[in-house]
């Protein structure tokens, strides 16, 4: 290698960090709508350039459909086409340290995944895909929806949710007719899983694992933050992980 190529491959920059968008695209979900402009909004205000793929949730039920992505976003817009697709996503991110974001039904289903896989409850459901069986409800209809409605959200000392905020309080969108049920969450919190967030009554509405790179689920919607221009701390977070994550992927590629 001459001196001017050697030259050149250490100056070429980085490929952007691949994302998976994990959802079934609807024009009808808002949320759907401003990924493109909170993609923009990345690269313009904070130079951080990512290649975002939607995912299909059947196609996510496909063994390693997102094994080779720097970061999982499973976005809202349940009951998914693929209730399996969904949950093999949240797994294939937490266990491969893959940077995780869940939002809304990202956060219901990124429950799911950890009471079924982790803490051994098998037949843990969710009401909105399994409405009745004999397994554990985990994820129930709540008893006030939170369609259209906004709150504050108090948030834990040193919690990665509170790192990213600089602030133990926030208000926040939601958009959702279901949450966890609260009996079943201590078995949660005995295998690792954190909640770091809650609600004026105490609910939980941020979830994370504080031994993974970047796992973080809000049942609230940060996409809906604003205009989407100025994206949510935990967007920016999420993209930041990405940033991380592909550095060290493509380290470990390059031949040494």
């Amino acid at each position: 290698m001459t001196t001017e190529s050697a030259a050149a491959t250490v100056r070429a920059p980085h490929p952007a960090p691949r994302i998976a968008l994990v959802g079934d695209r609807s024009p009808s979900v808002r949320s759907h709508q401003r990924i493109p402009i909170l993609l923009e909004a990345l690269r313009e205000r904070h130079g951080l350039l990512a290649d975002a793929y939607w995912i299909p949730t059947e196609e996510a039920a496909r063994p390693g459909a997102v094994a080779a992505f720097d970061a999982v976003w499973l976005l809202p817009g349940s009951p998914y086409r693929s209730e399996a697709g969904a949950l093999a996503a949240v797994r294939t991110a937490r266990e491969n340290g893959i940077p995780f974001l869940g939002t809304c039904g990202g956060f219901q289903h990124a429950l799911l995944e950890f009471a079924r896989t982790v803490c051994g409850l098998g037949d843990a459901r969710h009401a909105e895909n399994s409405p009745e069986g004999d397994g554990d409800l985990l994820i129930a209809p709540l008893a006030c929806s939170l369609v259209g409605h906004e709150g504050t959200i108090h948030t834990t000392p040193g919690s990665l949710a509170e790192r990213l905020l600089g602030s133990r309080e926030t208000q926040e969108r939601f958009h959702c007719d279901y949450g966890p049920v609260a009996e079943l969450l201590p078995l949660l919190q005995e295998h690792g899983m954190r909640f770091t967030g809650m609600d004026a009554e105490g609910r939980p509405n941020i979830a994370e694992l504080p031994d993974h790179p970047f796992f973080l689920a809000t049942l609230f919607q940060p996409e809906l933050a604003g205009d989407g221009t100025v994206p949510h701390l935990y967007i920016r977070g999420l993209a930041e992980a990405a940033a991380s994550h592909a550095v060290s992927r493509i380290g470990k590629e390059s031949p040494v």
